[in-house]
């Protein structure tokens, strides 16, 4: 079994996720820049046994993609390019910010950390992929 890497797309920074190879348990990743995905993932990959990247899809609340779901499907369609050998796939992520700054602040963390714009994305990036392990 290989890893799965889980994305949290977003137009400045890049929330990352990964399971470990039994796919059992699911450790946030630093966040990085947009410029430093294709860069970051072909270090990882090279390094790691990766057999699907899941990419988190925003959806309004009425069930249609969000404005940002067209970018992230085309980024999608580049990674396949990029790694033709690893499967892409994709998660609704709606609310996963919004739970990953309740998580934060249950967790009783500071405020600095409470606003911390890396760590919510690293915290989302894992709840989209603990969800799409629970559909797997």
């Amino acid at each position: 079994m290989g890893r799965i890497l889980g994305i949290d797309y977003g137009e400045k920074k890049i929330g990352v996720a990964v399971t470990d190879p039994l796919q059992l348990i699911v450790t946030g990743l630093p966040t990085i820049s947009n410029s430093d995905l294709i860069p970051f993932l072909s270090e990882y990959v090279a390094n790691q046994d990766v057999e699907e990247i899941v990419l988190g899809l925003p959806h309004h609340p009425d069930g249609n993609p969000a404005q940002l779901a067209e970018t992230i499907q085309k980024l999608g369609a580049v990674l396949q390019q990029e790694f033709p050998t690893i499967a892409i796939r994709y998660q609704d992520e709606s609310y996963t910010s919004r739970e990953a700054r309740q998580i934060i602040l249950q967790s009783g963390a500071s405020r600095k950390k409470r606003r911390d714009k890396h760590l919510v994305d690293k915290i989302s990036a894992v709840l989209i992929l603990q969800n799409y392990l629970k559909h797997y």
